[in-house]
């Protein structure tokens, strides 16, 4: 039997899992993305669950969509249906109640570089690089430019677009696309603290403030502090907040 193109392994209340196609640079596949798909909406309802990382196999992260299965057909309603599971893929990691880390040890390119910028947290090893090529092959990088363009700025997202240069990991982590650039050695330890400090907090308090947080954050001003307002007060309402909140109080 082949080896599975997603790995999962539980890590007491931390689950990681793994992209594991390297031959093919764990390119997004339409098996890849279902697998992904499938395994964050039953981690997301898992209640021992309390964050998940995103990892990949071999040397190469995620090299995007698979170029061969985008040609095998030049049927349009293939390629939307492609392209919507893609971004069911995007929508799924936004929607999960779990904060996903994405754990980065080489490059991310097109739609590899969009799942990077769609987690909620992300460290790289700093040999890593991150590119929207596209452009390179006459495929301009429209759907990953939607999650790149909410996490960087819009000049730096058009330049990345516009030339398909490779950034290094230390300046993905200047303009924001990654938390953290660290020496590949030291790369599961500034991920596992990460993951460990979120998963001591109250989860439920982890899963109202990152719906909450994304939700806001789309929003004027005006509306994002009334999305937040009631975010505070729901959450005042939490178990944990009170038993929390009394035990700071208590002389």
């Amino acid at each position: 039997m082949p080896d599975p193109i997603l790995l999962l392994q539980s890590d007491g209340d931390i689950a990681r899992l793994t992209l594991n196609d390297p031959g093919r640079a764990n390119v997004l596949s339409s098996a890849m993305m279902a697998a992904l798909i499938e395994a964050l909406n039953k981690l997301g309802a898992d209640p021992a669950v309390r964050v998940i990382v995103l990892g990949a196999s071999g040397r190469i992260f995620c090299a995007g969509h698979d170029l061969a299965e985008l040609r095998a057909s030049n049927d349009e309603a293939i390629h939307a249906a492609l392209f919507a599971q893609c971004s069911t893929l995007m929508l799924a990691i936004r929607a999960c109640h779990k904060p996903v880390i994405a754990r980065v040890q080489g490059a991310a390119v097109a739609a590899g570089c969009q799942l990077v910028a769609s987690c909620d947290l992300a460290y790289a090893a700093d040999i890593a690089r991150f590119a929207v090529s596209g452009i390179d092959l006459g495929l301009f990088c429209s759907t990953p430019g939607v999650a790149l363009s909410r996490t960087v700025g819009r000049k730096d997202a058009l330049e990345m677009l516009l030339t398909a240069r490779f950034v290094s990991a230390e300046e993905a982590a200047a303009m924001g696309l990654i938390n953290r650039a660290v020496p590949a050695g030291e790369l599961d330890a500034a991920v596992d603290l990460a993951a460990r400090a979120i998963a001591d907090k109250a989860p439920d308090a982890v899963a109202l403030g990152k719906a909450a947080f994304h939700r806001q954050i789309e929003l004027d001003l005006k509306d994002a502090y009334e999305v937040a307002s009631a975010a505070m007060v729901e959450n005042l309402g939490f178990e944990s907040a009170k038993a929390g909140i009394d035990a700071f109080l208590k002389p």
